[in-house]
Order: structure tokens, then C-alpha cells, then sequence
């Protein structure tokens, strides 16, 4: 889920001297903790009295007080003193980040084990997918769960923010679902369950869209829940179906409410659940309508016109795309 803010680091898309000038005026201490970034910086600032007080040759200019070779000395005291505290700072810095990028690696390869790296074949149904984070862990979650008497539930989440915060609450919520369906599968019950537990063991501003659907294979029956998420799409030669959402994001009140609806997937629909990272990242006045210009009648042709839209310099978030198709019936002449 895309968030808004204001970039203060240099932009990678920019070019060379742009770049450079970005990095030139960047304050590189920005990312430390306050208590590092106060000290590093009075390291900077004493660094450069003591640059300015061997030019002067003196530590109270213009009073030539004390003499040149006391004033040398102490300039020369503080310099290295404010040198060796700043490169102390930086030295933690690199420390910290350098585990945090190796929790990172773990959390990573943990994550690629909860998203499923491949599908399972469905009977009767050809499916793709496609998962982009948009940094090393993401917080898109879908998933593909093969139930008892013919029925398949599908389900999609996009977490709030993204790193590491929105990657925990992304597995939570697959953990959920696992859980949940194992007992009741019915979408309403996963939305409200799901919804109040995130409600109550979560922070105020975390929360999830999703979508929940139970197929019912052989009929190509569609029971579900959209929690404020993306509309999935329904559609074959032309024509589109939408699942508006029926009912707000997960997380937000745990007494909200939400509502099942039905739909169909004939033979030879399709049907796209998406997350909104692809639409953010689609260079468009209306990225909706080029999206829908984007759906075509095979499979693969619709995920690779879906994979051609995804901008790299309009893509700022998590990119999940799960792609089912319903085989056509035989002919019965």
C-alpha cells in the first residue's frame, strides 16, 4: 500500500550531475539516532573552529590570544578529539546498519517461504502470478489454498508502509488465513476474525486491505469479501466485472462490518486480483483504464501486457499480480 511523503534522498533516476549535486547537499546524518547525529554533528562543527583557528592563528580572532604555537596546539587537540568522535559515530552507524541490512537477508529469505514461489496446478483453471517487492521484504501478501469438496481459496493483502514493519504483519495475516481456513474457509469468517485481531494486537495506524475468495471449481462459483481493497476483475472478450469492496480495511475497528457477495467465472474468464502497487506504478492519467486495456483473452498475453505497465520510475511500492483462468468447455458438437 503506497504511502505519501517527501523524498530527502538523492534520486537514483536522476542524472549523474544531478545526482552529484543531490549527494552534495544531502545530510548524510539523517537516518542515525538523534543522540548520534547531535554528537556527529558538534564533531563537524568543532572540526571546523579548529580549521578556522589555525588559519587565524588564534581561538579568539581577532584577539591574537593565545599565542601562535599555544593556539596551534590546541586547534590541533580539537581537531583530531572532534576527527576521532565523528568517526566513532559513523563507525556505530555502519555497525548498525550492516546488522540491520543482515536482518534484512533473513527476513527476506523467510518471507520468500511464506509467498508462494510457484502455483500449484487447479484443475479446470490456468493460473500466474507475480510478486515485486519493492524492497527486500515486502508487505503484499497473496496466497493460493487448496481446500476439501473441489474449492479454492484465494487471497490477497497489501499492508500499510512497507520494510520490515509491514513484512511482520504481512506473515501475520498469512498465518491467519492458514489457520483460519483450516477450520472455517468462508470469507466472512477469515474478514472478521482477521479484523479483530488485528485490531487488538496491532498499532493504531497499521492496518490491510484485502480480498478473500472461496471457488468453487467445478461451478466457477465466487463467494467473497473485499476489505477496501483493490477491485479483482472479472472478464472475458471485452467485457469487465469489478468486486468493489464490502467492507472497510482490516485493523482499523474491530466491531466493522463486512459483507459476503457472489459472482461467477464462466468458461473462459479470467479473473485478476491485484495489488495497488500496480496501478501506482502505471504512467497514466487514468491508469485504470489502461489497465483494462491491458486484459486479454490468453494468459499469458494479459501478464505480460500487466508486467509491461509497471513503470520503474513511477514504482514506489510492493507489486502483487495473481492471474486465474477458467478453461473453456469442451465443444458439445
Amino acid at each position: 500500500m503506497r504511502l505519501r511523503f517527501i523524498r530527502v534522498q538523492p534520486d537514483p533516476s536522476a542524472g549523474p550531475l544531478l545526482r552529484a549535486i543531490q549527494y552534495a547537499f544531502y545530510d548524510f546524518t539523517r537516518e542515525m539516532p538523534r543522540s548520534k547525529r547531535i554528537l556527529t554533528w558538534v564533531a563537524i562543527l568543532i572540526q571546523g573552529y579548529a580549521i578556522y583557528a589555525l588559519a587565524v592563528r588564534s581561538l579568539v580572532w581577532p584577539l591574537m590570544w593565545p599565542g601562535p604555537t599555544y593556539a596551534f596546539i590546541v586547534s590541533a587537540v580539537l581537531f583530531y578529539a572532534a576527527y576521532s568522535l565523528m568517526n566513532g559515530m559513523l563507525t556505530s552507524e555502519l555497525v548498525r546498519k550492516t546488522q540491520l541490512e543482515s536482518d534484512q537477508m533473513a527476513a527476506r529469505k523467510i518471507q520468500q517461504t511464506l509467498i508462494p514461489q510457484t502455483l500449484e496446478p487447479l484443475p479446470g483453471y490456468e493460473m500466474k502470478m507475480l510478486y515485486q517487492p519493492f524492497r527486500d521484504v515486502g508487505g503484499d501478501y497473496f496466497d493460493v489454498i487448496d481446500l476439501e469438496d473441489g474449492r479454492t481459496l484465494l487471497a490477497v493483502a497489501d499492508v500499510s508502509g512497507k520494510g520490515m514493519a509491514a513484512a511482520l504483519l504481512a506473515a501475520t495475516i498469512q498465518a491467519l488465513v492458514r489457520s483460519i481456513a483450516n477450520v472455517e474457509p468462508e470469507p466472512l469468517a477469515l474478514a472478521r476474525q482477521i479484523n479483530q485481531h488485528l485490531s487488538r494486537h496491532t498499532p493504531t495506524d497499521r492496518f490491510a486491505t484485502a480480498v478473500f475468495l472461496l471457488l468453487h471449481r467445478g461451478s466457477g462459483e465466487l463467494t467473497y469479501v473485499n476489505a477496501g481493497h483493490n477491485a479483482p476483475i472479472i472478464f472475458a472478450y471485452g467485457a469487465m466485472k469489478r468486486l468493489e469492496p464490502t467492507g472497510m480495511p482490516l485493523g482499523l475497528f474491530s466491531d466493522a462490518k463486512y459483507e459476503a457477495n457472489t459472482a461467477t467465472i464462466c468458461s473462459g474468464d479470467s479473473l485478476l486480483l491485484f495489488t495497488d502497487g500496480l496501478t501506482d506504478s502505471i504512467a497514466a492519467a487514468d491508469p485504470e483504464a489502461r489497465l483494462g486495456m491491458a486484459l486479454a483473452d490468453s494468459v499469458g498475453k494479459t501478464m505480460s501486457n500487466l508486467e509491461s505497465l509497471v513503470d520503474p520510475q513511477f514504482s514506489q511500492d510492493d507489486v502483487t499480480i495473481l492471474l486465474v483462468k477458467r478453461d473453456r468447455a469442451p465443444s458439445t458438437q
